[in-house]
């Protein structure tokens, strides 16, 4: 097939050039590029680059494909890549690719470019599914593929090899040609403005920068021990803090910091867990750091999270749970609106492989008290 160029508007697609070999070298030296595309040479030299211009992007479209530069339409400079290739048996399914230089990020050129080469494939050639595939951590592309029209499908194990050899997963975006290609909204919706606060507390999602101090709160034997979920080891910490954001945009969780207000402090966490999306009804837990206790932050937290989901995330009944030594912290669900509903016996787990009763606490929305 003959390459094509494409309008988006906001960017234009057309075949690689010579002129954009200096400027494709330097986009994919990127640390981001090169840890997510591992299938690029890195370091990505000049020969490597000549040779993509000159016989990998025209193969890819000899082969069905596509491989597109994505430029600016008012000054021809690149911006990225966009890349459309079939799979599967039947060959009406295809994947779409793109990349962003760095000096293009943040205005919206890997949203303009996805959404104008699923048109073109949906449209001009006739495939009935596209995939986007990105990775876990990846949580920019992922939004990407949100504002493209694409809804998240779920992950695929081991679906890809990184530069160490490893397997790793991908989280797999698919939009059909029945769909109307508007933008589908995430799991979770963001918290406005990008934080919560009440002057006391300020809650802002979760980042990688924060594996260390979660860690260390987390580490805290009294902490350590109301933790029923995964190990308490920096490297998981790090796994978890890494993929915050994709879990929220899944809608499976919403991971915060607890900052103080006034210094900005690390003060502790609190977490929303949406386990029933069909019932509405989601779980919180928290955890404070021990010089931070006793100064009404878990209240605050825990008011201000459960508020956040009821009246933007639509969740009817906001949940939580205590073990039965832990007045403190039922003191705290109280103060926060919740009423205590009900005492479930040998609910729980333990570490050492006996049961564990779960005082519950409940919260609702006002429309239905």
């Amino acid at each position: 097939m003959s390459e094509q160029v494409l309008d988006g508007g906001a960017v234009r697609l057309r075949p690689w050039a010579e002129a954009d070999l200096a400027d494709r070298v330097r986009a994919c030296e990127d640390p981001d590029i090169a840890r997510y595309l591992p299938e690029l040479p890195s370091p990505h030299t000049a020969d490597d680059a000549r040779r993509w211009i000159a016989e990998g992007a025209p193969a890819a479209w000899q082969a069905g494909g596509a491989a597109w530069a994505v430029v600016d339409p008012a000054t021809d400079r690149l911006l990225g890549a966009a890349s459309m290739l079939p799979v599967g048996v039947s060959r009406n399914h295809a994947a779409v690719g793109y990349w962003v230089a760095p000096w293009a990020r943040r205005r919206g050129v890997a949203t303009a470019a996805a959404r104008t080469v699923s048109e073109w494939a949906l449209r001009e050639r006739g495939f009935d599914r596209l995939e986007l595939l990105t990775a876990p951590t990846n949580a920019a592309s992922q939004r990407v593929a949100l504002a493209a029209g694409f809804t998240r499908e779920g992950v695929r194990r081991g679906a890809l090899t990184d530069r160490s050899g490893a397997l790793t997963d991908l989280t797999a975006y698919v939009r059909l040609a029945t769909d109307s290609g508007d933008r589908v909204a995430p799991g979770l919706p963001d918290l406005p403005g990008g934080q919560l606060t009440d002057g006391h507390v300020v809650l802002r999602r979760v980042t990688p920068a924060d594996a260390d101090d979660i860690f260390a709160l987390q580490s805290l034997p009294e902490v350590a021990k109301t933790n029923l979920g995964g190990p308490i080891t920096p490297e998981f910490m790090r796994f978890r803090c890494e993929r915050a954001e994709s879990e929220w945009l899944a809608g499976a969780r919403a991971d915060c910091v607890i900052l103080d207000a006034a210094t900005g402090a690390f003060a502790g966490d609190i977490g929303l867990f949406y386990q029933e999306p069909f019932t509405r009804q989601a779980l919180i837990g928290y955890g404070l750091r021990p010089e931070f206790r006793g100064r009404g932050m878990a209240t605050s937290a825990a008011r201000l999270i459960s508020d956040w989901a009821m009246e933007h995330a639509g969740i009817i009944r906001v949940c939580a749970g205590t073990f039965p030594y832990n007045e403190a912290s039922r003191n705290v669900l109280r103060r926060a609106g919740f009423e205590q509903e009900a005492y479930l016996k040998a609910k729980l787990p333990g570490r050492d492989g006996g049961r564990i009763d779960d005082i519950q606490f409940v919260r609702i929305a006002e429309q239905y008290r």
